[in-house]
């Protein structure tokens, strides 16, 4: 008798159980190669959908395919439980136990039966283990049903004297594992790997599922190397060509071969301090080519805190690389993962599971990613995300503006890069003129000690300075119409000014104003209610206009600090942290086109920043630096912007926000690193459940994996992707509403990120309720339709108010 795993949309082939469970198992060998833990991952593969050797999953997926007009019968198949029962069976469920194979069973087990939705909680606040719940608990219809499934597993996949060696192996990685780092790392140490194994499992059975959709036997190999290499060639050519005829451009060549001799050291956590203007995208790409070559990394990740740096970035990366195929951008999930179980689907190629099968996996060479999406691949529900977590290892990741880590995210941004280098084999480096003091936080990054890659910081500092700061804020404060006033007596010193507020909704007010005030100068507005190909192309306008030497007034949010190449001859910049002021800065004469170029530091009095408290703070804190600076000049190493003036902020920053900085979940009383990490051991919970249950918890692990997920969001206001109907994305949208493959839809996924913007929950109620916007493809994707979205503000929302910032 064949069981049934997949039956093909196109021919109606069968893909038997077993085929799929070995494939799968090979793929998330491969995939766990990279840690060690190929046994361990290759488990979770073989075993993942054992719960298909049944009659009833074959009679139901014959249902489906045979009658696709008619739903199959209501009620999912149970096919994902059996693999980790299997586990706990064999490990766990009778002492005395063998403490690395009971914690197989916990870590594997848990990755099998929440394939289909998300790891589930060892030990949830309110002292339920949905892990027990699934492998302990739930009962088969049967018991000589679960029999049968393990007597074919055992004829057909893995014979059980083989499958005990194999478990062996398993054990003594996973001892090895756990021996790398001292023992009060442990909790930490098997929450990161058992997300590792989660992405590995997630990843190998949407791969072999999709290649079995596609009839492929595997997906082209790429040799890392030899394309890395080509790059650097390519790269180096490029660089040559630049002209060291000047001391600034003497400077950037100067840092640039100091990145490129730092390649050679091993992979570590190491800072890139170089000032604004630097250069440091291309000097950046050196050193990871390099490194890349010289220690078999598969892959460059570039994580930023905005989309615009993103375009920015791409662009100037693909114009010295000529190459567009195996370069990705994403900018944010186009998919929107369903929160429930899917498990009732599997086997069926609806729509929904195109989508969820489409290759959405990071494994391209070179990535540009935000920060969002990084720390979700971590910390975030929906395994889209986690997918790509074990693509993160033999990296390269440089992280572009280091200093935007959300204050709430501190100490998981950090743990997960030390995981990364501490079992990934991955090279992290921290890219930026302002260095924040992430080694001075309770759960420190553990940057190597001799970090820097540039020597000789301050003269490199000092050398760049093209701009003169002007204190306008410590005296006086701003509105809007006298914020014009301001503007109108500065553009007589100055053809182009770049003014750059902290909310959206006074830098909507302020552009409306100075329209009504028709100056005859070309006014520009930018904000993240705008697309990436729509904020590229008034970017382009703005660039035009300045290269012709035409008077420019840009209104803007602080999207434009960060990574926008671009040149004003005036900035003028609502109080804020001292990063922003120096990014800011970084706008105003940025190659040294005279002397000096002026940065108006003001305070507004109309920015609500009421729900912007990481704003407010830094907007305080850098006051103070302001006004220390005024009394004695001498301070913070003499200029507002010194390496010894952000080490004070970033410390004081740290200091005010040190109760925040593990993410603190306010409805439970905890943080995420609490909840991540949990100890059985931890004598509240140990006699709340003992209590309850008048014995103690029968596990070795008390995580809370899917409670900590369903509470994180990098966005405290949770957002959604929409695709706009701006320019190429009307075509895309004309083409996701028919139909498609798998490689057609993952074709036009990749498009879709140029054409996406995020909005808010009410901003979504709002539009719905004013019949702006429309789901696609089973409600996986959701599009604005063309009277919601303006040429010339972007998202088109009546209420400014609704209006908000949104800096990530």
């Amino acid at each position: 008798m064949n069981y049934i795993a997949h039956i093909r949309e196109s021919d109606r082939q069968i893909q038997t159980v077993e085929e799929h469970l070995l494939g799968v198992k090979e793929l998330a060998e491969a995939y766990g190669e990279k840690l060690g833990v190929k046994h361990l991952t290759g488990l979770a593969g073989m075993l993942h959908d054992l719960g298909k050797y049944t009659v009833e999953f074959r009679d139901y997926i014959t249902e489906a395919v045979t009658n696709p007009t008619s739903a199959p019968k209501r009620g999912s198949v149970d096919h994902s439980t059996a693999g980790g029962r299997l586990l706990y069976q064999l490990f766990h469920s009778k002492p005395p136990y063998n403490k690395s194979k009971a914690l197989i069973a916990e870590i594997v087990g848990n990755a099998i039966i929440s394939h289909h939705s998300y790891l589930q909680d060892f030990l949830s606040p309110d002292l339920e283990s949905n892990y027990l719940h699934r492998v302990r608990d739930k009962q088969a219809k049967e018991l000589d049903t679960f029999e049968m499934i393990i007597d074919q597993f055992y004829s057909h996949v893995m014979a059980e004297e083989e499958f005990q060696r194999y478990i062996d192996q398993a054990a003594a990685e996973l001892d090895t594992f756990l021996m790398k780092q001292p023992s009060s790392h442990d909790e930490k140490k098997i929450m990161f790997l058992s997300k590792f194994i989660f992405s590995t499992l997630i990843d190998a059975d949407r791969t072999n599922t999709r290649l079995f959709e596609e009839n492929k036997e595997n997906d082209p190999k790429l040799e890392h190397k030899q394309l890395f290499d080509q790059y650097y060639e390519r790269l180096m050519n490029k660089m040559n060509s630049f002209k060291a005829d000047t001391i600034i451009n003497q400077l950037r060549a100067d840092m640039s071969n100091q990145c490129d001799q730092f390649a050679q050291k091993p992979s570590g956590i190491y800072t890139l301090s170089i000032p604004t203007g630097g250069g440091k995208t291309l000097a950046s790409l050196r050193y990871a080519l390099k490194h890349a070559s010289l220690y078999q990394k598969k892959r460059i990740i570039y994580v930023v805190p905005y989309t615009t740096i993103i375009e920015q970035n791409a662009k100037e990366i693909r114009s010295v690389l000529m190459d567009d195929y195996n370069i990705l951008e994403h900018h944010s999930n186009v998919i929107h993962d369903s929160e429930k179980d899917d498990e009732g689907l599997d086997g069926v190629m609806n729509m929904s599971q195109k989508l969820k099968h489409a290759k959405d996996n990071w494994d391209a060479p070179i990535i540009l990613t935000t920060m969002v999406q990084f720390l979700n691949v971590f910390y975030a529900k929906g395994n889209r995300n986690t997918r790509r977590l074990h693509n993160l290892s033999e990296s390269i990741i440089i992280f572009d503006e280091v200093q935007k880590v959300p204050i709430s995210c501190v100490s998981l941004f950090n743990d997960a890069l030390n995981f990364l280098h501490a079992y990934g084999k991955s090279s992290m480096i921290l890219c930026t003129a302002t260095q924040p003091a992430l080694d001075f936080v309770e759960h420190r990054l553990e940057i190597e000690p001799d970090q820097e890659i540039i020597s000789n910081v301050d003269t490199v500092i000092e050398s760049f300075k093209r701009v003169e700061i002007v204190d306008r804020a410590t005296n006086e404060t701003f509105n809007n119409n006298e914020l014009i006033d301001f503007i109108d007596t500065t553009m007589k010193k100055c053809r182009s000014i770049l003014v750059i507020l902290n909310t959206k909704s006074v830098v909507k007010n302020l552009y409306k104003k100075l329209q009504e005030k028709n100056m005859g100068i070309a006014i520009y507005h930018l904000s993240t209610s705008m697309c990436a190909a729509h904020r590229h192309i008034i970017l382009d306008k703005v660039r035009n206009d300045l290269k012709k030497g035409q008077p420019v007034i840009c209104v803007s949010t602080q999207l434009i600090e960060a990574g926008v190449d671009i040149s004003f001859d005036c900035v003028i910049r609502s109080l804020a942290g001292l990063d922003s002021i120096a990014q800011a800065a970084g706008r105003c004469n940025r190659h040294g086109e005279k002397d000096t170029g002026h940065v108006y530091v003001i305070d507004h009095e109309e920015e609500n920043l009421s729900r912007l408290k990481e704003i407010k703070q830094g907007k305080q804190i850098a006051k103070t630096i302001l006004l220390d600076l005024k009394r004695d000049k001498e301070l913070h190493g003499g200029h507002i912007l010194s390496r010894q003036a952000m080490e004070f902020y970033f410390k004081r920053y740290y200091t005010a926000f040190e109760s925040s900085l593990d993410y603190s979940i306010s409805t439970l009383e905890k943080t995420m690193v609490e909840l991540l990490t949990e100890t059985k051991h931890n004598y509240s919970y140990h006699k709340a459940f003992y209590q309850k249950e008048g014995k103690q918890l029968p596990l070795f692990l008390a995580n809370s994996y899917k409670t900590a997920a369903n509470h994180f969001e990098v966005i405290p206001d949770y957002t959604t992707s929409v695709i706009v109907p701006y320019g190429e994305g009307k075509q895309i949208i004309a083409e996701l509403n028919g139909k498609g493959t798998i490689e057609e839809l993952s074709r036009l996924l990749k498009t879709a990120q140029q054409f996406t913007i995020n909005i808010y929950q009410h901003e979504l109620q709002h539009l719905s309720q004013q019949d702006g916007i429309v789901s696609y493809l089973d409600g996986h994707i959701f599009v604005l339709k063309e009277g919601a979205y303006s040429e010339e503000y972007g998202l088109n929302l009546e209420n400014d108010s609704l209006m908000e910032l949104n800096i990530f």
